[in-house]
């Protein structure tokens, strides 16, 4: 019989949870680098540039990989000769280890967890609760698996009861498309195959806690219909030329996972869940000898990346920009700005819209005419730094806000992450606006050009309030131009026309 503290367990969960926020796992860090080495595409090979980047410089600050620092999911396996010497139940000890996690005052994580959320959506302040599944086993250990997801990624999960006689590789190629790149490619996609809706959901979330092993699978050849699937689909969907960040290339998964469970002879339920650039996970197994504590890699492990300022990078003044400079940008043109911006996401979007709606117009300081917004909600900071790790936030979620901003405050430009919509492209083409890319997965890398942040309105909001940053040499790109030409458009399209014209080398 084992006897399992209530400390060591708290103890354990948040040491894993704070291991997970600036230490990508070494195996995700080394596929990355692999892809970059093989990438043609420019555009591709600079976002997988930042990305490394930004990794180690979180594994040397100890600071978040992304500013959307997740939604804890935690898998325990209780073995059934464990006892427990405490006072809490075994999910009160797990949100307690998230808690104090996510309020470490050395590496503060953003609170992102909402209660009441079809009513008030109130933030729970520390990130609570997780979402946790627990199974009895046979044994006398508990088994602990935990992973920090973030919402980018988590919304892009998709659900299908298909027929028996569908095939399971023609649906993720449909489906795939339809995600956008709002998950932060190149990551994994978890498959869970079987049992009913529910268990396929779980199974799909359960397979993002393996390592990335496909090319292992690849060289010794799949012993099972799995391993076959695993191959297919992998090589299918990198195919679509998606790429790194949706701007085409060769890589858009670095891996896929798939669990299987029995299911009835009538259905056939898969879930598909993304992991995005920002792979958080941890395993660990209490055996009631204390605490189990992560072990830190080594940093000579992480590849030496630069990212070079290109002869062909325009260096723009937000302060200063006017609507015919920007009018000139070009799609997948690289640009540093520098000068003031505003922040603001889907929260400050509605409360902006209804106050312009009620005749109140918005709060001093919010001034939008010929500026730019950044859809980013930030960590915050910690020992002297000016803002935490702020990297943007998927920019679809603001298209239906879109056509309503523009017409009402003049506004000039916005900056996120992935594609926009049509909604939100036709908007950008009426008022000749644009819009301009950051990176998703490098927001530590990203914070580092912000010079200054103070909040300006709706502070209530807590990350999700307007922010003015001052920035020095931000890296971005134009995603859309003032015509309304969009390169997750053209650019996987191009790419899977040269993947399927020159069999190009997949990862």
């Amino acid at each position: 019989m084992t006897t399992i503290r209530q400390d060591d367990f708290i103890d354990s969960v948040a040491d894993a949870l704070q291991f997970i926020s600036y230490y990508h796992p070494l195996d995700f860090v080394q596929a990355v680098h692999k892809a970059w080495a093989l990438e043609q595409n420019p555009a591709a090979k600079d976002a997988m540039a930042q990305i490394l980047i930004n990794s180690r410089m979180c594994a040397e600050g100890h600071r978040p990989i992304c500013q959307d620092t997740g939604i804890v999911t935690v898998f325990l396996k209780i073995g059934m000769d464990v006892r427990w010497d405490a006072t809490l139940s075994v999910s009160e000890m797990v949100n307690e280890g998230v808690r104090r996690a996510y309020t470490h005052p050395d590496n503060v994580l953003r609170a992102s967890i909402l209660a009441d959320p079809a009513g008030a959506r109130k933030n729970t302040g520390d990130n609570t609760p997780a979402v946790i599944h627990m199974e009895v086993v046979p044994g006398d250990t508990v088994d602990v698996q935990v992973a920090a997801k973030g919402g980018g990624s988590e919304n892009k999960s998709k659900l299908a009861m298909l027929n028996p006689s569908d095939s399971i590789v023609d649906w993720v190629v449909k489906t795939v498309p339809t995600m956008g790149a709002g998950w932060c490619p190149p990551g994994m996609l978890g498959i869970g195959i079987g049992g009913t809706a529910e268990k396929a959901a779980v199974l799909a979330k359960e397979s993002l806690m393996d390592p990335i092993d496909i090319h292992e699978l690849r060289e010794r050849g799949p012993a099972s219909r799995v391993e076959e699937l695993r191959l297919e689909i992998m090589d299918a969907v990198n195919r679509l030329g998606i790429g790194a960040q949706g701007l085409g290339g060769l890589t858009t998964v670095l891996d896929v996972k798939i669990k299987d469970y029995p299911t009835h002879a009538a259905s056939l339920p898969v879930a598909m869940i993304p992991n995005c650039a920002a792979t958080r996970h941890a395993h660990f197994v209490l055996d009631g000898s204390g605490p189990a504590l992560q072990t830190p890699p080594s940093l000579d492990d992480w590849p030496e990346i630069t990212w070079e300022v290109g002869e062909g990078v325009r260096r723009v003044n937000l302060d200063t920009v006017t609507r015919e400079e920007a009018a000139s940008w070009q799609p997948g043109d690289t640009l540093l700005l520098s000068g003031k911006m505003l922040t603001g996401r889907d929260a400050a979007h509605k409360k902006m819209q209804e106050l312009i709606q009620s005749g109140e117009g918005l709060p001093e300081g919010v001034n939008l005419r010929d500026r730019f917004i950044y859809y980013v909600g930030p960590v915050d900071p910690v020992r002297g730094e000016v803002v935490g790790p702020a990297g943007p936030t998927t920019s679809t979620r603001m298209d239906k806000f879109t056509d309503f901003i523009l017409e009402h405050t003049g506004l000039l430009g916005m900056i996120g992450k992935a594609e926009r919509g049509p909604t939100g492209i036709e908007a950008i083409k009426k008022h000749g606006a644009v819009y301009l890319m950051a990176v998703g997965g490098a927001a530590y890398l990203v914070s580092k050009a912000i010079t200054s942040s103070r909040v300006v309105a709706f502070p209530e909001l807590g990350m999700e309030a307007i922010y003015e940053f001052e920035v020095k040499d931000m890296p971005v790109s134009v995603a859309v131009d003032a015509r309304g030409t969009s390169v997750h458009q053209t650019g996987p399209a191009a790419w899977r026309a040269k993947i399927e014209e020159q069999a190009l080398e997949l990862i």
